[in-house]
C-alpha cells in the first residue's frame, strides 16, 4: 500500500514509519522542517516537505495514497486553538476529498468528546472515505516535560509552569510533587506512543465500511503509582502527584504564558479525568491494553533525565 504519514518524525510518527516500512508498503512521512529528510530517506520512505496549512500541498502529496495518518500537532503558540484546529482539519478535508483517498485514520485523543469546543472529529463524517478515529490516553512521554521541575528547576511563585496535559513536577528538599488538575487516587490510563503506533498500522490496512472509534492503552493506575514509578526510576521514590484545583491550574498555566484557549482545553481535558468520564469511556469500549508498560517506559525516561 501506499501510505501517507504526517507528523514528521514525531513519538508516534517515527516507529509508525519504521513499522510500515518493514511490513513492506510505500511510505511517504510528511514534514515542516527539511532537516528531516534524510532522516526520512534512511528510514527507507519519501519525505514530503511542506506544511498542513497549504491544502494544495497536502493534496499534491495525498494524489495516489491508499491510505493517509492524519494528525494535528498542538500549539503553543496560536493564540486561538478552535481556529487553528479548524483550519487545519478543513486542510486536511479539502486535500482528501481533491486526492480520491479511501482510507484515514485520524489520531484524536480520550478526552475529546468531553471538550466542547476542541473536537474536530465530526468534522471529518462527511467525507467519502473509511475512517477510524484513534483514541489514545495519556502519553508516557508527557513525562518528559516535567524533567527540570523534578530537579528542583523552572518554579514560577507557588505554581508550576506546568506544560502539556497539565504534567508538571518540584522537588524540595525530601517532598516530590507531581502536579495537575488531576492526580493523587484519580485513575486513568498511560499509553506509550509505540502501542498507539503500532496500532494505526494495523488499522490503516483495515478498510471498515463505517466509522469507527479505537481506544489505545498501555496501562491503567493511579496517578500517585505512576509518580511512584517514575520517581523511583530516578532516585526520588518519595515522589507524588498533587491535584490542584482548576483555579490554580489556570493560574500556573498563565503564568508559564501558555495561550488562554489552550490553558482552557487543558483544564477541560484534565477536569475530565478527574471526573473519571474518560476512564469509563475507555472501559466501555474494551480495548486490549498495549505492550509497553509504564515501567518499561521508566528506563528511558531515566536515562533521559541523566543526560539533562
Amino acid at each position: 500500500m501506499k501510505i501517507i504519514v504526517t507528523g514528521s518524525l514525531g513519538n508516534i510518527s517515527l516507529p509508525l514509519t519504521q513499522q510500515l516500512v518493514a511490513d513492506g508498503h510505500q511510505v511517504t512521512v510528511v514534514s515542516s522542517n527539511a532537516d528531516k529528510q534524510s532522516a526520512i530517506k534512511e528510514l527507507g520512505a519519501s519525505a514530503a516537505i511542506g506544511s498542513m496549512a497549504d491544502a494544495a500541498f497536502l493534496t499534491d502529496t495525498f494524489a495516489g495514497a491508499d491510505a493517509v495518518y492524519a494528525m494535528i500537532p498542538l500549539s503553543f503558540t496560536e493564540p486561538d486553538l478552535g481556529a487553528y484546529m479548524h483550519n487545519t482539519t478543513q486542510n486536511y478535508i479539502t486535500a482528501i476529498k481533491a486526492s480520491g483517498v479511501k482510507r484515514v485514520v485520524l489520531l484524536s485523543g480520550w478526552a475529546a468528546d468531553l471538550v466542547k469546543d476542541e473536537n474536530i472529529e465530526h468534522l471529518f463524517d462527511g467525507l467519502n472515505t473509511s475512517l477510524t478515529i484513534m483514541r489514545p490516553a495519556a502519553f508516557y512521554t508527557n513525562f518528559y516535560q516535567s524533567i527540570d521541575l523534578i530537579k528542583g528547576k523552572g518554579l514560577m511563585g507557588k505554581f508550576l509552569a506546568l506544560r502539556y496535559l497539565g504534567l508538571g513536577a518540584l522537588l524540595s528538599g525530601k517532598t516530590g510533587l507531581l502536579m495537575g488538575n488531576y492526580g493523587g487516587d484519580d485513575r486513568i490510563v498511560f499509553v506509550s506512543p509505540k502501542d498507539i503506533a503500532d496500532a494505526v498500522a494495523e488499522e490503516l490496512v483495515l478498510q471498515p465500511r463505517e466509522k469507527n472509534i479505537r481506544y489505545v492503552g498501555s496501562e491503567e493506575m493511579a496517578c500517585n503509582e505512576a509518580a511512584r514509578i517514575i520517581g523511583a526510576a530516578v532516585g526520588k521514590p518519595w515522589l507524588k502527584w498533587v491535584r490542584l484545583s482548576d483555579k490554580d491550574m489556570l493560574q500556573g498555566l498563565r503564568m508559564a504564558k501558555v495561550p488562554e484557549k489552550l490553558a482552557e482545553t487543558l483544564i477541560e481535558m484534565g477536569a475530565a479525568m478527574h471526573s473519571g468520564k474518560t476512564l469509563q469511556n475507555f472501559h466501555k469500549a474494551k480495548p486490549k491494553m498495549g505492550k509497553v508498560k509504564l515501567a518499561d517506559f521508566a528506563k528511558e525516561f531515566a536515562s533521559v533525565y541523566q543526560q539533562k
